[in-house]
């Protein structure tokens, strides 16, 4: 006789994506809006369910099972769909302008199916985003311009908002080889204070290798067309590397650490802000 299949507990997989996401169960509780053992109950019951072991724990945090990620992608969906057929059903007439602010990079890569999917569950709610250097997106939001803001951020914990995002750091060139040349090595970098730039200069000196900025510019665009021109190399995310450019590789340049995308939330957040937020924390997590 076939197995049955089994019919997932969408409250047991949503602990499980929270938990995932924001890194401990402390912080999923409070997403959730539940005791910390409630949620632990939860993934245990998600576990035995499926016979298979997603999070490996330790007293500081989680670590998700090769079980685990291949889980994750798909449970992300699952709550995608079930999310966006109760919100037409149950919310159909909500409706407001949510302010999103964004560095322009992420914006351009990792934004656009993320939104359309909440205008798609969302339907009457306007979305204004704005796309900007992080600095100026962190001072917009301090001013009240922004109901929620993604921004870069060195790993200071949980006072600058919740992680949404992580991913590795690469040196870019226009051509091989920029690297060798003699003298200071020449950056492409946005202006200060910037994430991407102090990692750059802080690998460089640590590893005693000269370098020099080249070329200034506040627009991804402005900085790719610098480095196609060969006025310098840049830092970017592995994943938003044009194909024409070319990544360098191992030495002589030094490892770079990942970078870091967190969400800020203003106070007293709108209803419609506040299922914005769930969205992107949930979609990018």
């Amino acid at each position: 006789m076939p197995r049955p299949l089994l019919n997932l507990d969408l409250d047991l997989v949503r602990a499980f994506v929270a938990i995932a996401t924001l890194g401990n169960f402390t912080r999923a509780a409070e997403s959730l809006r539940r005791q910390q053992s409630t949620v632990s109950l939860q993934l245990q019951r998600l576990e035995d369910a499926l016979g298979r072991r997603l999070l490996e724990r330790n007293p500081r945090s989680v670590r998700l099972t090769p079980e685990g990620e291949m889980f994750l992608a798909h449970a992300r969906r699952l709550l995608d769909v079930n999310d966006e057929l109760v919100a037409r059903v149950t919310e159909p007439a909500l409706h407001g302008v949510v302010r999103l602010g964004t560095p322009e990079d992420f914006a351009t890569r990792h934004l656009p199916d993320v939104l359309s999917r909440f205008a798609r569950a969302y339907p009457a709610v306007a979305l204004e985003v704005t796309c900007d250097l992080t600095l100026h997106v962190i001072d917009g939001f301090r001013k009240g311009s922004f109901d929620l803001a993604l921004i870069k951020r060195e790993r200071v914990g949980e006072a600058a908002g919740i992680r949404v995002w992580r991913e590795p750091l690469v040196w870019v060139a226009g051509e091989p080889g920029p690297q060798e040349r003699e003298g200071p090595l020449p950056l492409v970098v946005s202006p200060s204070p910037c994430v991407y730039r102090k990692r750059a200069t802080e690998a460089l000196d640590k590893a005693r290798k000269p370098w020099r900025i080249a070329y200034t510019c506040g627009s991804l665009a402005g900085s790719l067309a610098a480095v196609r021109g060969g006025l310098g190399v840049t830092v970017l995310p592995k994943d938003m590397v044009p194909d024409d450019l070319h990544v360098i590789d191992g030495g002589p340049l030094p490892n770079l650490k990942d970078t870091e995308i967190a969400l800020l939330q203003r106070d007293r957040l709108s209803l419609p802000a506040q299922r914005l937020k769930e969205h992107i924390v949930r979609s990018l997590g």
